[in-house]
């Protein structure tokens, strides 16, 4: 699976595309992600990727041309079917972004994802080049560069080989692509905090009964997404 991802900041991307799981799945093949400077894309002696809005306000908004030229060399390089692509765009005002998307990603080939920056992007990439606006939470943040690791991390750990076992996978993953959260415990059994307390772990998951460890995970369970 490819991962395409347009920014201003692709030295944000560095250090984690070559760490853990994200690093070992590149090594070995399974993803491939390549970062895009939306620089690359200007005309002028600036690289200008960004204007003054129309009708006033405060900040800058990205320009739609570079963002342009960068989606369609992108997609024309890539030569990709449609129904196994999707560009993303990334802005608060976009769908909320949860376990049933991250599984529906995981069948495509290629996901091409635009980092925003300043006030925002021209509503044109939207409207016209972007496939899907996505939002990872109810909250603002200064770029799209979280928001794509975010997709990118959740959609690879999905993809065979890449987390390990596929059990890992099962275990976790409703038949509705719902994500199942217990509570997890290790060794110690028993934990003694400085204040005298004893902290215990659940005497069922001692049991080795795997039925009621089970029903016990499914009642504690949040499931997400």
């Amino acid at each position: 699976m490819k991962f395409d991802i347009i920014t201003i900041f692709p030295e944000i991307f560095e250090s984690y595309l070559n760490t853990s799981l994200i690093g070992k799945a590149r090594e070995e093949n399974l993803i491939e992600v390549n970062i895009h400077n939306l620089r690359k894309w200007t005309d002028d002696k600036h690289n200008t990727v960004d204007d003054k809005p129309f009708g006033g306000g405060l900040g800058m908004v990205m320009k739609v041309e570079p963002i342009y030229k960068a989606v369609k060399e992108i997609k024309e390089k890539n030569n990709i079917n449609k129904e196994k692509q999707k560009v993303i765009l990334f802005t608060p005002r976009g769908e909320e972004y949860d376990q049933k998307k991250a599984s529906g990603f995981s069948n495509l080939e290629n996901i091409i994802m635009i980092c925003g920056r300043y006030e925002g992007v021209d509503q044109r990439v939207a409207d016209h080049i972007a496939d899907i606006e996505l939002s990872i939470g109810d909250y603002d943040l200064m770029g799209g560069e979280l928001p794509a690791m975010v997709v990118l991390e959740s959609t690879a750990r999905l993809i065979p080989g890449v987390i390990g076992k596929e059990e890992l996978l099962k275990e976790r993953v409703t038949k509705e692509k719902k994500f199942i959260e217990y509570p997890q415990y290790t060794r110690p059994q028993v934990f003694e905090a400085k204040e005298g307390k004893k902290w215990k772990v659940p005497e069922i998951l001692l049991s080795g009964h795997h039925k009621k460890i089970k029903e016990w995970r499914e009642e504690k369970g949040e499931k997400i997404g």
